[in-house]
């Protein structure tokens, strides 16, 4: 042992001191490390692409701030962008109507085409319902007091297939790569919404009903906690199926009918009554009516009819899909809604689109519209959400 001590004590002292002698070195001047500046051409080089011709009318009308940001090198952007066919099919049909647009509008309406930060390829995109969220270039005017400024309006990208949505609207041609990000061509303008869910629902001459029932699920909530609350939060994220008045006369006719004739009256003279309290709105405000339909009843029904998340028609399944509504947020082992959508030939839009209540027999069918919101039926798109105009009114239990 003295002899191996004796071998290693002075290898141990010549390397600690090797270390020591190493360390006091000066050390190399560090070198800063270049990141080459990205080449080739810009979002704004882009348009000079013929198929651009109204965007690039549209961009330099909307002014500088708007073109300084597309053309910043530094930074990366997904631009969904509209076409001349895309202009045209949306009411704009040459660069004259857009030089006659306020600079403004048009900012604002571009900005929402117009995703900061990160570079979505088609590849990227994913096929998961519901469609995913991303914050776009557009910062809502007027949030909330009790929201962040610089809060920005969301765009919903979407693949089903080999096919990609912004909003509802198709890709026609993705993945066009630029020094800042990366184009997409879409068939259409993806209109930024101006309007609440609860601005809709409060002034529709065909949901008259809804709105009734939403006021009735009201009934002794707090302001914040409300229906309506929710309904006209700017951060909410919501789809609202929408029975017709058709639907609710329909289902309180036949509901009422069984209550009076459990109660004692003969079918027809139920029936003639039941179709007469339910002729109206004001079937939920009858205080005759209130045991039958009290608020936190209707509040079940209504909150049935809602789903936490945004889902235009093109994200639905192509396949029967059990998905939770905002009634799982009270029992959470309900099974909620099943939704399915049938493609066209092309599979660039939904032909037909159901959604099965638990209780309901057959399947709603959602009134499918060609026409974007507030117009149509379907994908009626809202700050806050989307609407879906039905024919049944859907049944938890």
């Amino acid at each position: 042992m003295k002899l191996i001590n004796k071998f290693f004590k002075p290898f141990v002292f010549i390397s600690a001191a090797s270390f020591v002698i190493g360390c006091n070195k000066e050390l190399p001047v560090a070198e800063p490390i270049v990141t080459p500046a990205p080449t080739g051409s810009t979002i704004v080089e882009a348009l000079d692409d013929a198929n651009f011709s109204i965007l690039k009318a549209a961009v330099n009308r909307a002014g500088a701030p708007l073109k300084t940001i597309l053309s910043d090198k530094n930074a990366v952007y997904t631009f969904f962008a509209p076409t001349d066919a895309a202009f045209q099919a949306s009411g704009i049909p040459s660069v004259d109507v857009i030089n006659m647009l306020r600079p403004g509008f048009l900012d604002t309406v571009l900005r929402y085409h117009l995703v900061g930060g990160q570079k979505l390829t088609t590849a990227s995109i994913p096929t998961t319902f519901p469609n995913i969220q991303e914050p776009s270039m557009l910062v809502l005017a007027a949030p909330s007091a009790s929201l962040p400024p610089g809060l920005r309006m969301p765009i919903f990208p979407s693949k089903r297939g080999n096919i990609v949505w912004a909003n509802n609207i198709p890709v026609l041609q993705g993945d066009i790569e630029v020094a800042n990000g990366v184009i997409h061509k879409v068939a259409a303008i993806v209109a930024p919404p101006q309007q609440f869910l609860w601005n809709k629902i409060d002034t529709a001459a065909d949901l008259t009903y809804l709105r009734a029932a939403i006021l009735r699920a009201d009934s002794g909530a707090t302001a914040t906690g409300s229906l309506q609350a929710a309904l006209l939060n700017p951060a909410a994220s919501l789809t609202v199926f929408a029975p017709t008045n058709l639907a609710f006369q329909q289902i309180l006719t036949g509901q009422i009918t069984l209550a009076l004739m459990a109660q004692g009256m003969d079918q027809a003279t139920a029936g003639a009554t039941a179709s007469f309290l339910a002729s109206t709105p004001d079937v939920f405000s009858n205080p005759a009516l209130f045991s039958a339909l009290s608020a936190q009843t209707v509040k079940g029904i209504v909150v049935y009819h809602l789903l936490g998340q945004r889902a235009f028609l093109v994200n639905f399944p192509a396949t029967p899909a059990n998905v939770p509504t905002l009634l799982n947020t009270a029992i959470a082992a309900h099974p909620g809604v099943t939704l399915q959508a049938t493609f066209d030939g092309s599979g660039f839009s939904v032909t037909n689109a159901t959604v099965k209540g638990v209780a309901n027999p057959s399947a709603s069918n959602i009134l499918v519209s060609p026409i974007p919101a507030p117009k149509g039926t379907s994908d009626q798109h809202y700050i806050n959400g989307v609407i879906h105009v039905i024919d049944q009114v859907l049944r938890p239990q």
